[in-house]
């Protein structure tokens, strides 16, 4: 996607009149850093290395904003110098509260996400029964407009041959779907890398809002732990939960060179880093740029007030303030990730 044009939004150094970063769903209004909760507290040491995966990538791309001269700018920072990194985005950047355009409202939702790693085999066996798929051969020349449905892809013979990873759960298999990659823990020891690969095309439905649709969970089950537990009670219904998302996700192995102890590969091209990468609308804020977020752990009132990138996006991502939290992989970011839907502010930081 195309970054947004440029419009009324922040004050570029030297400039007499505000010319630059505009979004079609979201407001901008520039604040103080004593505006942003938490922000004299935060470790921002642990957000550096999130924002110079970020420069690595905004260095070569295209953009109405200009990000060379902060990204240059940051080589001379130490790392490990928590006062040296904050005065650096002070002096660099100017912070704005986002809004959203169509109510005005400064608060929106936020959620998360994380990376599976499930045990599974690159062969099929009475422990590992259900197939991860890579996506089709024969769609990548002539792919169906439109591509059937889940059901009707599980049932049609389409995938068959096009098997990656084989897993225990199809449940578990259905949720690294959703969030779009994870890792594969073979019994050997090795570590399976799989990223993002494509999809049917079809619309993402909700197993939650099914499930709720018929009262089957309440509201506070609406979680993955409770579509999980719902699954485990119900084992003869779980491919007609499944397939009330048509929406089919396919998955590539990534090269072997890539680290396993690194994040999924987010849309800005670089590995997410966990609690400091966050994915957002497109529409409302530019992609690799630093983000202030003020929200809640999930089911509690804590704050989490921290620094993160703009790193990722997703389809169920829709609003201007609107963020889905990377929290992590594995079991410990997938209850986290599971149970976060707290309301939250951002702040966008954008070069002076």
């Amino acid at each position: 996607m195309s970054p947004p044009t440029r419009g009324p939004g922040y004050s570029r150094a030297g400039s007499s009149s505000p010319a630059a970063y505009n979004s079609p769903i979201a407001q901008f209004q520039a604040v103080s850093w004593q505006a942003l909760p938490g922000w004299q507290q935060d470790d921002l040491s642990a957000a550096w290395p999130a924002w110079l995966k970020s420069c690595e990538a905004l260095r070569k791309r295209n953009s109405e904003i200009n990000w060379r001269p902060v990204c240059m700018q940051a080589s001379n920072i130490s790392a490990r110098d928590d006062d040296a990194i904050r005065q650096y985005f002070e002096a660099n950047f100017q912070a704005y509260e986002i809004r959203n355009s169509a109510n005005g409202n400064e608060t929106g939702l936020v959620t998360g996400y994380y990376e599976p790693v499930l045990n599974g085999s690159q062969t099929r066996t009475a422990t590992y029964p259900v197939p991860l798929y890579a996506y089709p051969h024969s769609w990548k020349s002539s792919k169906p407009s439109p591509a059937p449905p889940r059901s009707e892809l599980m049932s049609s013979g389409i995938l068959r041959g096009s098997e990656i990873a084989w897993v225990k759960d199809p449940v578990e298999a259905a949720f690294m779907q959703i969030q779009g990659s994870g890792k594969i823990r073979l019994d050997d020891g090795r570590v399976l890398r799989l990223g993002y690969a494509g999809t049917n095309d079809q619309p993402f439905k909700s197993f939650a809002q099914w499930l709720l649709d018929r009262k089957e969970i309440t509201r506070s089950e609406a979680t993955m732990q409770g579509i999980s537990a719902w699954a485990k009670r119900n084992p003869g219904r779980v491919e007609e939960m499944l397939n009330a998302n048509p929406r089919f996700v396919f998955f590539k192995e990534l090269p072997g060179k890539v680290s396993a102890d690194l994040g999924p590969i987010g849309a800005l091209g670089v590995p997410l880093t966990s609690e400091r990468s966050i994915a957002v609308d497109l529409r409302a804020l530019p992609l690799g740029a630093p983000v202030f977020l003020s929200t809640t752990r999930p089911l509690s009132k804590q704050a989490l007030q921290k620094l993160v990138m703009a790193q990722d996006t997703g389809k169920a991502i829709v609003g201007g303030v609107r963020a889905d939290y990377y929290w992590g992989s594995g079991d410990a970011a997938g209850e986290l990730a599971g149970r976060m839907k707290q309301d939250g502010k951002m702040w966008l930081l954008l070069p002076r």
